[in-house]
């Protein structure tokens, strides 16, 4: 009998231990359809493995939110989504923990630029014009035609800031997308940008969450949209809306883990699981993002692949972040932007 009840306590003892182990972990992403394809892919697995509880929560990508924390030394998020940029910039001011890349396997399967210091991509998804088909009786074709207002009457749906909006009035202003960057570089290309936005200001109504443009463009609030392709993608079954990939702009979403998180090693784990080859597959197939891990492509269904950002046609004449542009100046541009859209 004492055997049995020492047998017991130590079963119980091991069951509280794993149970101790498995930590609860925070995880903040973009929210919205990117959410729950994440959700399905990476939370509910995860926990169904034991490996502890996923508590989701959102943000707009705010990275003063994270430095706060870090500053403080009260970090309460394990991980965080964040796009190439802020990975870049909170990496060289100490904001993010570094990372191993052997922990994710070969650095060969991934899309290049995918492994950072400190962070791993784990989708690519694009900034790209929507439209709604049942709105307009011709298609535009380019961002010249985002803003011709003549031939396309109608608001105009913009994110709120300069990271994107600057590229596309270049472009709208007749710059190929391989020179985008070269152009924003200089300062007349920057004043070249803002003056082609003064063109079009009347006419814009900003958005801040993805959720945003599929909304405006279902209701008719505008003609046109930049949105996030899986955003729309999503929406399609129950819509006429529709994707322009000339001159869209790719990135990474990256996770990241705050400095000074309370969960480093299990938040690590995470990311490992959530760049394997499964479920990334799962993650694409809820979304159409393309797989930051190449060993997935091979995984999913043929129909869903042409809705991928990453697919050559679609890749064609899109233009690829310049993480380094944005690094450098990001801020000095956002805070321009920010004094002349309250104008």
């Amino acid at each position: 009998m004492l055997k049995h009840l020492k047998f017991t306590a130590l079963t119980l003892g091991m069951l509280c231990a794993a149970q101790a182990m498995a930590a609860d972990l925070t995880v903040v992403s973009f929210g919205g359809a990117n959410k729950a394809a994440q959700v399905k892919a990476f939370y509910e697995p995860w926990e169904a493995a034991g490996n502890g509880k996923i508590v989701a929560g959102e943000y707009n990508g705010e990275m003063a939110k994270v430095k706060a924390m870090v500053d403080t030394k009260s970090v309460d998020w394990d991980l965080v989504e964040v796009e190439s940029p802020e990975l870049s910039r909170g990496c060289d001011e100490d904001m993010f923990e570094t990372l191993d890349p052997k922990l994710f396997g070969n650095g060969s399967d991934y899309v290049k630029g995918a492994i950072q210091t400190c962070g791993v991509g784990f989708f690519v998804w694009s900034t790209v014009l929507a439209y709604n088909a049942d709105k307009l009786k011709t298609a535009p074709t380019s961002w010249a035609d985002f803003w011709d207002t003549k031939k396309f009457p109608g608001k105009r749906g913009l994110r709120k800031g300069a990271k994107y909006t600057l590229e596309f009035a270049l472009m709208a202003d007749g710059v190929a997308p391989k020179d985008v960057y070269k152009v924003l570089a200089s300062k007349d290309g920057q004043n070249r940008a803002f003056k082609k936005l003064d063109e079009l200001k009347p006419n814009i109504q900003w958005w801040e969450a993805g959720a945003q443009p599929p909304q405006y463009l279902a209701s008719g609030d505008v003609v046109m949209s930049s949105a996030y392709n899986g955003r729309i993608a999503a929406v399609q079954k129950d819509s006429n809306l529709k994707v322009v990939w000339n001159g869209g702009i790719y990135d990474f979403d990256a996770w990241a883990i705050p400095k000074g998180a309370k969960h480093i090693e299990e938040a690590k784990k995470f990311i490992a699981y959530s760049v394997a080859p499964e479920q990334q597959k799962v993650y694409s197939s809820n979304i159409a993002y393309g797989p930051a891990n190449s060993q997935a492509v091979p995984l999913l269904d043929k129909g869903i692949l042409k809705d991928m950002p990453t697919t050559p046609e679609n890749i064609a004449n899109q233009v690829q972040i310049d993480v380094s542009f944005w690094a450098d100046n990001g801020e000095q541009l956002e805070q321009r932007f920010n004094a002349w859209a309250a104008k």
